[in-house]
């Protein structure tokens, strides 16, 4: 599977599923149509676009979201912005107070995470979970065979690769900084 062939099946699923459950059962399902190979890319395709949120930067901005962001919190959320769709994703990557944009974020905006509704939260854990859900046999063995393993938390940040936030800051002053 390609990076075309994820980006299809992360944006079909918004599509054909309106709740996240939804649209995990139906990647799984997708997916084991699929076949081991194509679930393993799946995996593959999953930790690139990970990889490429997984920074200080990006982390610093959802600590400006959440008022402060957990290792499990930034974790999460990553798997939420590719939810959102490559289009998003792209934009956001490239620069993260973008995600003041997102009409999902700023429905959030002047209340804290104690008042935001279950299905509100920008985060998506389960998605780091299709793939081996999917998967016909050990996917992390497989993988491994395949020389590539998927991780279970971020990298530690640099720090000092942080920037500025203000479309963030404006919907969330109260998280300081």
């Amino acid at each position: 599977m390609d990076v075309e062939g994820f980006w299809a099946l992360i944006e079909r699923s918004g599509r054909e599923r309106d709740t996240l459950d939804g649209r995990e059962q139906w990647l799984i399902g997708e997916l084991r149509k699929l076949g081991g190979t194509q679930i393993e890319d799946f995996a593959i395709r999953l930790q690139e676009c990970r990889d490429r949120v997984d920074n200080a930067a990006m982390w610093a901005a959802v600590d400006v979201v959440y008022g402060g962001a957990s290792t499990d919190t930034f974790w999460y959320f990553q798997c939420w912005l590719i939810g959102q769709g490559r289009e998003a994703f792209e934009e956001i990557a490239a620069a993260p107070d973008a995600l003041a944009g997102l009409p999902s974020i700023r429905r959030l905006a002047g209340r804290t995470f104690h008042d935001w509704a279950e299905e509100e939260w920008p985060w998506w854990e389960s998605l780091a979970y299709v793939p081996g859900q999917a998967h016909p046999g050990d996917l992390e063995k497989a993988l491994a065979a395949r020389g590539f393993r998927t991780r279970s938390d971020p990298f530690p940040p640099d720090w000092s690769q942080i920037g500025e936030y203000p479309a963030l800051r404006e919907l969330f002053p109260a998280s300081g900084g």
